[in-house]
């Protein structure tokens, strides 16, 4: 586990202020979970990116709807 100091303006103290208070968390859980969700976002967007770049055929629904 690592100890980390975060210096935050008032606006940002503010911000931090509302959403502990909000969510009913401490502060470092609030952080914590931020950098969870921004991770997160990393990795579904290289995936969405990789699946872009992959060749996909469309099938519209009256296609579908022929086969039965």
């Amino acid at each position: 586990m690592a100890v980390m100091s975060v210096r935050m303006n008032k606006e940002e103290e503010k911000m931090m202020n509302y959403l502990s208070s909000y969510f009913e968390e401490e502060k470092s859980a609030i952080i914590k979970r931020s950098l969870q969700e921004m991770y997160e976002d990393i990795i579904d967007n290289k995936v969405i990116e990789r699946f872009e770049k992959e060749a996909h055929t469309f099938v519209s629904a009256e296609d579908i709807l022929k086969t039965f």
